[in-house]
């Protein structure tokens, strides 16, 4: 009887337990923008909230794999700016894949946080793109369950901790002008936090500690062997997209030169991380150039003969 009774109080308790992170995410609208582009518009039990995402993909059916593409720290709040600032769109029309565009995420560094920010709301990004996502993606996109992830500045780092913590998940990962370490950049990704006006200890807590390390791609790096690898950076110098004198540049160069010649810095150490570890991966460095669009644009294209086969794409 007694023993009865403790099943059933198991029973009861796991119930009362599957909060609405066990539920399944539920697609509440669809807009077909174009033949080939449609927004989706995702209740996310994770996440507490409605997420837009935004698919390129062939007109036709058919399988395919598909392509996550993160946003930098300030991502577009109608579609993502990769959309906006580079020629994404016409670069994959003749593709067989998913361009897979989250909208939104600022300063979310596309992670888990420990706790609600007061500012920027409830944050649960892995859990959305890595559990409630990819399900509705091969669902109804034809995604064959191979899948790469990259993205620019905080969106390459998120890609790498993403690759880490879920390297089941993912077949590729591609980083334009990131610092995949996540030790390295803590002060710098605590400042960006803090600069929109969030707590950062309430993402990971404080630098060093047990969650700091858990997300950190040189510390967890032996878990990308066997992935397909790219990352690029510019130095910091002035490059060829940086000669065109209107009245942003001078605002352009203050703050994209320091951090890409930071970027270039870390990007050096994870490589001879990599190497120590007998992972290969494809860098590129380009000999100038600062943190700013046509440079990610041109590494989307210089990455995809990386990442397009690894995928099947």
């Amino acid at each position: 009887m007694r023993r009865g009774l403790l099943i059933v109080t198991v029973l009861l308790l796991a119930l009362l337990g599957a909060g609405p992170a066990d539920a399944e995410a539920r697609v509440a609208n669809v807009v077909n923008l174009t033949p080939t582009r449609t927004a989706l518009f995702i209740d996310s039990p994770a996440m507490g909230h409605r997420v837009q995402v935004q698919i390129l993909h062939p007109a036709g059916g058919g399988s395919r794999p598909s392509y996550y593409l993160l946003d930098g720290l300030v991502p577009g709040d109608q579609e993502s700016i990769w959309t906006v600032a580079t020629d994404a769109v016409n670069f994959f029309a003749n593709k067989n894949v998913n361009v897979v565009l989250p909208v939104g995420g600022l300063a979310s560094y596309y992670t888990d946080w420990e706790r609600p920010d007061p500012r920027l709301g409830n944050y649960k990004w892995e859990t959305f793109l890595t559990r409630e996502l990819p399900p509705i993606i091969d669902g109804q996109f034809g995604g064959n369950g191979v899948n790469a992830v990259g993205g620019l500045s905080m969106g390459g780092n998120a890609a790498f901790t993403l690759v880490t913590r879920n390297p089941w998940l993912y077949r590729a990962v591609a980083g334009y002008s990131a610092c995949p370490d996540a030790t390295l950049s803590a002060a710098a990704t605590m400042f960006s936090i803090a600069l929109r006006g969030a707590n950062p200890i309430n993402m990971w807590g404080l630098p060093g500690s047990p969650d700091w390390a858990d997300h950190d791609s040189a510390i967890n790096a032996d878990r990308l062997r066997g992935k397909a690898i790219y990352l690029s950076t510019g130095t910091g110098l002035l490059g060829p997209h940086d000669l065109n004198l209107d009245a942003e540049l001078p605002a352009r160069i203050f703050s994209g030169a320091p951090v890409e010649a930071m970027v270039n810095v870390c990007t050096i150490a994870f490589e001879q991380r990599l190497r120590t570890l007998g992972i290969p991966a494809r860098f590129a460095y380009r000999p100038s150039g600062i943190h700013s669009w046509p440079y990610w644009q041109d590494a989307l294209h210089d990455s995809w003969p990386t990442i397009g086969p690894a995928i099947g794409a």
